[in-house]
């Protein structure tokens, strides 16, 4: 009977702008299961997207759809760039999906009856783009920890999950397991910033918004999106129902790999819920770091985000992933450049890799008409090579095991090296000139082709695509022959014929290249320079700006984005009319100090008469935000 192998991605928020640094997850995710499964494993796993929650409602009700539409017009987008990225994933689960529900109210439901989960008030500070509560203490600069957003503070009736209970045996348990969080950075913080701290109860519920599973006993409350998020893991399995035999035999998941900006709701919420379900808890939660561009995290709202899709159609889905994989040791933050991922195509794909399989080939094709046996005479460098493909299966083996994707593919690449040096050291072009020296010729290309044999298997479950042409061009037919166990055996072909095919990595011109991926990436960047206009300084001091001080505000009747206030701005009372009652309470508004246009021309919407404008910004998600001044100051004062 085979053994089971379970293993997870975070399940993605529904965005047609998921980057690279998305990918990198998933493709790890994928490396690892297709390693186990070419191990004889039973593998699951296990990506998906989390449709609930605040924001979705939000973005949706801006797009005039409604949340299941909204949803629905993204998901399929997010399964093609999973199918470009070469992902296996065995199943693909949406929040929205009707047993995912269901079994979300069970385990509420379950948790409230066992007093896991009360009913209090909840008053706090919160983050809608990342579905997050904090404290005043875990802001940063007053704003989000996560994402740097601004925070909104909320007061309403909710549901409590019990998490400070399991405070104690969360410590116990990851003091007690040194593997279950990873790496050991990760641990460090979860315990000395989060739970030595003291860990509050977590609000589990919001009556604020309606999308979300509801909570089947109280449908006035849905079910936080953290619960709801994190229970896919079992809930993809069939747990509580009738057809339960994925989660018996797949649960406790092996590795559960998230980013770090989400560790500690999957190492210390998600494991708290299985502690009070009753529940093993996952045997490693892994979180890996960032990709960096230009010294921050990728990140939409920042605008510094790479499109996987414009990189794998130029290059391929292989050099891709070769590249997330090789180029960061998972666990730690990385940098991402276009130049660095060429520089890595052409060195490492290209001329190690690509020029090792053409060069065999094109010697067996010229040397002996496509034609080898393994009857020719060994060489006196033969033994290393030998020694040098044994010791790096074994180490790369290791790797894998421990998740260090790159060193894995180090070792991988050490092999391609030897073999590279192995063609210099035996000068096959100068034993072709005496017929004599043909069996020792043929010792050497065979040794060659056994080696990239070998090298074709290794490099599979990073790069899945490639290993096929490979086989094709040496001829390799036979499945024993890439089994993974044969790498073990050095010698296995008989007999085989090649067939010159493409270059598996063409080089590529890199300042050329530079200048054509920063056209695409930032296509806008000249024609921004071309088309904005100038103005001078006498047109911008035509524009009369000053701080106003909200003294009341009220939403428009039969206008859901419009918000009427009165602004204090000095003496004088005005009222104005903007568009942010999505974004704002008349509530939360009040009080607020804002950038008020005094000049403009007034305006009759709706029926009243707007005074001026008040000045927002708008993040990529359409959300506006006020313009407020950095420090308290009168309203009436002038912005110069």
């Amino acid at each position: 009977m085979k053994k089971s192998f379970y293993v997870t991605t975070p399940i993605y928020y529904p965005s047609n702008k998921l980057h690279i640094g998305h990918s990198y997850t998933t493709v790890a995710a994928d490396a690892i299961a297709r390693y186990k499964r070419l191990r004889g494993y039973d593998v699951m796993f296990l990506t998906g997207t989390d449709e609930h929650g605040q924001k979705i409602e939000r973005r949706a009700l801006e797009e005039d759809k409604s949340p299941q539409e909204f949803v629905d017009s993204i998901v399929d987008w997010i399964k093609d760039l999973w199918a470009t990225m070469d992902i296996s994933y065995d199943k693909f689960i949406r929040t929205t999906d009707p047993e995912h529900k269901e079994i979300v109210a069970k385990i509420f439901k379950k948790l409230y009856d066992q007093d896991d989960i009360y009913k209090s008030e909840y008053e706090g500070l919160y983050c809608t783009p990342c579905e997050s509560f904090f404290t005043e203490h875990q802001l940063v600069n007053g704003k989000c920890p996560d994402c740097g957003r601004e925070v909104e503070r909320v007061k309403e009736e909710s549901y409590f999950f019990r998490l400070s209970k399991y405070q104690d045996r969360l410590i116990k348990h990851i003091e007690d397991n040194p593997e279950f969080l990873m790496p050991q950075t990760r641990q460090n913080e979860m315990l000395n910033n989060f739970l030595k701290v003291g860990l509050e109860d977590l609000c589990v519920s919001r009556t604020s918004f309606t999308w979300g599973v509801p909570v089947s006993f109280d449908e006035k409350h849905v079910v936080y999106v953290w619960l709801d998020a994190l229970s896919n893991y079992i809930t993809a399995l069939g747990y509580m129902t009738d057809h339960d035999k994925d989660f018996k035999k797949y649960w406790p998941a092996n590795v559960q790999l998230v980013g770090k900006e989400i560790v500690r709701f999957h190492a210390i919420i998600w494991p708290a819920i299985l502690m009070a379900l009753g529940e093993e808890l996952p045997k490693q939660i892994f979180g890996h770091g960032w990709l960096i561009i230009n010294g921050g995290k990728m990140s939409k709202s920042i605008g510094n985000v790479v499109d996987p899709s414009i990189l794998v159609e130029r290059y391929g889905s292989d050099a891709i992933r070769y590249f997330l994989l090789r180029e960061v040791a998972f666990g730690q933050d990385g940098n991402f450049s276009n130049n660095a991922l060429i520089s890595r195509i052409n060195s490492d794909l290209a001329n190690d890799l690509g020029n090792l399989t053409s060069r065999t080939v094109a010697m067996i094709e010229k040397y002996f008409n496509g034609q080898i046996t393994n009857k020719g005479h060994a060489s006196p460098f033969d033994a290393h090579v030998k020694q040098t493909i044994k010791n790096n299966v074994e180490l790369m083996e290791d790797s894998m095991e421990k998740l260090f994707f790159n060193n894995a593919l180090e070792h991988i690449w050490n092999i391609i090296r030897r073999l590279n040096k192995y063609i210099d050291e035996t000068t096959p072009w100068i034993l072709a000139k005496d017929p004599e020296n043909k069996e020792k010729l043929m010792g050497v290309l065979h040794t060659l082709v056994e080696g990239i044999r070998i090298v074709g298997i290794m490099i599979e479950p990073f790069m899945p695509t490639t290993p096929k042409k490979i086989f094709e061009q040496l001829g390799i037919t036979s499945a024993k022959l890439t089994q993974w166990d044969s790498i073990h055996e050095f010698g296995l072909i008989k007999k085989i014929s090649v067939q010159k095919g493409d270059n598996l990595f063409p080089r590529i011109d890199l300042e050329k290249e530079l200048e054509a991926l920063e056209a695409i990436q930032n296509p806008a960047k000249e024609s921004e320079k071309e088309e904005e206009p100038s103005i001078t300084i006498e047109d911008f001091s035509k524009v009369k700006l000053k701080i106003g001080e909200v003294i009341s505000s009220e939403k428009v009747k039969k206008a859901d984005k419009l918000l009427v206030s009165k602004i204090k701005i000095g003496s004088e009372i005005r009222t104005i009319v903007s568009g942010i009652a999505k974004f704002y309470s008349p509530e939360e508004f009040v009080g607020k100090k804002v950038v008020v246009v005094t000049n403009l021309a007034p305006v009759k919407l709706r029926g009243i008469i707007s005074e001026g404008m008040i000045l927002c910004a708008e993040n990529d998600q359409g959300e506006l935000v006020t313009i407020a001044p950095e420090k308290d100051i009168m309203s009436g004062s002038t912005i110069k």
